[in-house]
């Protein structure tokens, strides 16, 4: 399992990230989606055990392989599982040759300036630690900016780097996600200045240092271009942010050279209810649409 080889995967094999790192608070959700019911668990580790299952079954899947499925999202809980007795991870690259990246942030703080930034993380460098341990190549942490207000999204990008250099002194690659969210009224204009605070961000990152970012789909087309052609930028990839699959894909194929990271995207019509044939053929049908989609850009 070699650094280089991932890297060398991260950075120019056409496909896309798998988000299989729904959390605590969205694995409810998650398993609804999937057609498995609140009362199907009495604790928080049978939840977890379940959601376990539904994203081991989407891994082992015939289409989920490195030929489309460039990396892969795992919750910390996923990490700290197996898949057919190999630590998740592991199986990930070795048997399924997909990049593992683990989600680091422990969800959001209270909004203050119109975005949501991610709570304190004190204990980071002893997961990070964990995380090189298991083989995982790069990390992703997500906040959230509710409006274009200059002062939240300074604050926000100024978080992401600061913990995104944490994490480089560990040899991860951070995927930093600053989210802005689909349904607001000023979603241009926060874009405008998102673009310019990581812009300025960049030029903070140690000297050979590269970083990924997840972006929402932009209202501009292209306006994330400059970044994307960015060297200290390893790949720029999207989040589909509430969006359909179909609305997703076709925002995505208008933006040249960004590659998607779905989530509710990717899953979306899988259910715990059919067979491996039905389940399969499906899975495989999103990940065809998201592996078209990121390339068409």
């Amino acid at each position: 399992m070699t650094i280089a080889e991932m890297a060398a995967q991260a950075a120019n094999k056409d496909g896309f990230i798998a988000a299989l790192d729904q959390s605590g608070g969205s694995t409810p959700k998650a398993l609804k989606l999937y057609g498995v019911s609140d009362d199907a668990w009495s604790t928080e580790d049978e939840m977890f055990d379940l959601i376990h299952q539904m994203r081991a079954r989407i891994i082992k899947s015939p289409a989920f392989t490195g030929d489309k499925v460039m990396g892969a999202i795992l919750f910390e809980q996923t990490m700290d599982r197996e898949i057919d007795g190999i630590p998740t991870a592991q199986y990930l690259w070795e048997k399924r040759g997909v990049v593992p990246f683990l989600k680091v942030d422990k969800g959001l703080a209270d909004a203050a300036d119109g975005v949501k930034l991610m709570k304190p993380m004190p204990d980071l460098d002893a997961l990070l630690e964990r995380a090189v341990a298991k083989g995982v190549f790069g990390t992703k942490m997500r906040s959230v900016i509710d409006a274009a207000n200059p002062k939240g999204i300074a604050a926000i990008v100024d978080q992401q780097f600061e913990v995104g250099k944490q994490i480089l002194s560990h040899g991860l690659m951070p995927i930093i996600e600053p989210e802005v969210t689909i349904s607001i009224a000023d979603k241009a204009e926060a874009e405008e200045i998102l673009l310019a605070e990581i812009t300025r961000h960049l030029d903070t990152l140690p000297a050979g240092k590269q970083v990924m970012l997840k972006l929402s789909l932009p209202t501009k087309p292209n306006l994330y271009k400059p970044l994307i052609d960015d060297p200290r930028v390893m790949r720029v990839v999207a989040l589909s942010g509430g969006y359909s699959r179909d609305e997703a894909n076709a925002l995505l194929a208008q933006n040249t050279g960004m590659i998607a990271s779905f989530s509710r995207a990717l899953s979306e019509g899988l259910s715990a209810g059919q067979s491996d044939a039905e389940f399969d053929a499906m899975l495989a049908d999103a990940i065809d649409s998201i592996f078209e989609a990121s390339r068409a850009g």
